[in-house]
C-alpha cells in the first residue's frame, strides 16, 4: 500500500521559526503532489480584562481589530512564501485555543499531515506554558511532523 497524503495542514504564527517548518510543508506538498493549508489562531486569550463583572472592559484591540490585522498579515505571507506552489494554498484565519483549532480543522478539513515548528522549550517554561506542538501531537487524526530550529537550520528568504 502506496503512503497518500493529499492534504498538508502548516500552521504558523508567522515567527522565523515557523519558516523553518514551512519548508518541509512545502517539500512535502511537492513530493506528495499534495495541497497545502496554512492556518494562522487567534488566540481567545489574547486580552486581559481591566475588571470583573459588568463595568469589565478589555485592556487590548477589539477582536474585529486583530482580526482584520492578521488577515492582511496571513495575505502578505501567502503573497511572500506560498507562492509557485502545484496547487493555490488554501488560507484561513481561525479564532479560539491554537491547538484545539488546529485538531479541529484538521478533523473537518480531513488532513493527512500536520506540520509545525515547536520551540523544544523544556522544563519549567513547557510546565507553566505547556506546549501548543505537543497537544497537537496528542489530539490530532493525523501524524504530526514537529520541526525545531537547529544550529545551521535556515529559514526560508
Amino acid at each position: 500500500m502506496a503512503l497518500k497524503i493529499a492534504k498538508i495542514l502548516y500552521p504558523t504564527d508567522f515567527s522565523e521559526l515557523s519558516l523553518v517548518a514551512l519548508k518541509y510543508a512545502r517539500e512535502l506538498t511537492a513530493m506528495f503532489s499534495a495541497h497545502l493549508h496554512c492556518v494562522h489562531v487567534v488566540d481567545e486569550a489574547y486580552q486581559y480584562w481591566s475588571a470583573m463583572g459588568p463595568e469589565a472592559a478589555p485592556l487590548g484591540p477589539a477582536v474585529e481589530d486583530i482580526t482584520s490585522m492578521v488577515e492582511t498579515q496571513m495575505d502578505q505571507f501567502a503573497d511572500q512564501y506560498l507562492i509557485g506552489m502545484k496547487y493555490a494554498p488554501v488560507t484561513k484565519v481561525l479564532h479560539g485555543r491554537p491547538f484545539k483549532e488546529i485538531v479541529t480543522y484538521a478533523q473537518e478539513v480531513m488532513i493527512d499531515m500536520i506540520v509545525l515548528a515547536t520551540h523544544g522549550r523544556g522544563g519549567l517554561v513547557h510546565a507553566l506554558l505547556g506546549s501548543t506542538a505537543d497537544k497537537v501531537i496528542h489530539n490530532a487524526p493525523c501524524p504530526v511532523l514537529t520541526v525545531r530550529a537547529s544550529t545551521g537550520e535556515e529559514a526560508l528568504s
